[in-house]
């Protein structure tokens, strides 16, 4: 009987002990679902022929809503972030087939009221496409050539509190799929959709925590990052070639939510031989290596940056695509006050260049 008691109680204390830790994961978050219907944006005007079709999406979001237990959740309007499943057509299902993606996003409220919201949410994934590129089974497809691909989706839109539980979001969706140059033909794929879906609260919203903000001391930092990553070459090679880049430079925490910067760059590219060699170019040993001067904006949230940079060579150019300009897209965490970690971009413009992975150290 004594032995039937415990185990009836430790029943009871475990399934209060899930009920609780249930009942505190669904606190402050919801579950959304999106319906989104436009069309494919070409990088380059020649895609136009292999659309023949709406781009139609179904998104469906898992969101945590922040209730300003810090300045930054203050800063940016209480946001959300979350984790989002997508999948979508991309204009010809023969050619082009469909993609499925996992995202992260971070979602922040540039205007907020008690009823309405007006929004951006940001998200980064990886992404699978269904058909990519073969040199006899799809020849036609000439924007991607994996199956695995980075996702990027943005949205701007509009939310309105239907009730206590209920929201009916609406607004404009941009979503791109590529390889970071990693395998060819890497031109991208996108999409410009209209989206509207609802948002219901699966467990309860916390009141939020309502603080003024203290004073921000405007300061300078300075930065050393050393990156590496790799690439290939835009002619249907399955060969990969090292990239590496050095970069210093010093920004100024104008803003709490946004730095402004500039900066220096050494890069290695060891593909700008076989660039050369194939346009019938003589090729020289300092010809790998590029330099130039760049501008940053960084907006950052707590610990996590993203940063756009614009540079110009300066010094030894790039031969390789004979470019005048360069363009990073960054993302970076602080890991202390010290150290950081970074995974970057570097293009042309839109013509992707290659991703990078980095270290570096602050001060």
């Amino acid at each position: 009987m004594k032995f039937s008691s415990n185990l009836f109680f430790s029943i009871v204390l475990l399934f209060s002990f899930q009920a609780n830790a249930q009942k505190n994961f669904l606190k402050n978050s919801s579950i959304s679902a999106h319906y989104q219907r436009g069309f494919a944006i070409p990088e380059y005007s020649f895609i136009n022929y292999l659309t023949n079709d709406y781009a139609q999406s179904i998104t469906l979001d898992f969101a945590k809503q922040t209730t300003g237990k810090n300045e930054w959740e203050h800063l940016y309007k209480f946001p959300e972030y979350g984790f989002s499943l997508f999948y979508t057509s991309l204009g010809n299902d023969a050619i082009l087939g469909k993609a499925l993606a996992a995202n992260y996003f971070f979602k922040v409220n540039f205007i907020s009221t008690e009823k309405w919201k007006i929004f951006n949410q940001t998200g980064i994934g990886l992404g699978y496409i269904t058909k990519k590129f073969h040199l006899e089974d799809n020849y036609k497809n000439v924007g991607i050539g994996s199956n695995f691909n980075v996702h990027f989706n943005s949205r701007v839109g509009m939310s309105y509190q239907i009730t206590e539980n209920w929201k009916a979001n609406a607004g404009l969706a941009f979503d791109h799929f590529s390889n970071g140059n990693t395998a060819d033909p890497n031109l991208g794929l996108n999409n410009a959709t209209l989206f509207a879906g609802l948002q219901f609260a699966l467990g309860e919203i916390e009141k939020k925590n309502k603080t003024k903000l203290s004073a921000h001391e405007r300061k300078n930092n300075f930065e050393a990052v050393l990156s590496a990553g790799a690439k290939q070459t835009r002619a249907l090679s399955s060969k990969f070639f090292y990239t590496s880049s050095l970069t210093g430079g010093i920004n100024r925490e104008f803003f709490r939510g946004v730095h402004l910067g500039i900066g220096a760059d050494v890069f290695f590219d060891q593909s700008i031989k076989t660039q050369m060699e194939s346009r019938g170019e003589t090729f020289s040993q300092p010809d790998d290596f590029q330099t130039g001067l760049h501008i940053s904006q960084e907006f950052v949230y707590n610990r996590f940056s993203l940063i756009l940079q614009e540079g110009i060579y300066l010094g030894l150019i790039n031969k390789g695509l004979k470019k005048t300009m360069y363009n990073r897209g960054i993302v970076q965490f602080q890991l202390n006050d010290r150290f950081l970690l970074r995974i970057a971009m570097k293009s042309h413009l839109h013509i992707l260049d290659f991703p990078e992975l980095g270290f570096g150290i602050k001060w």
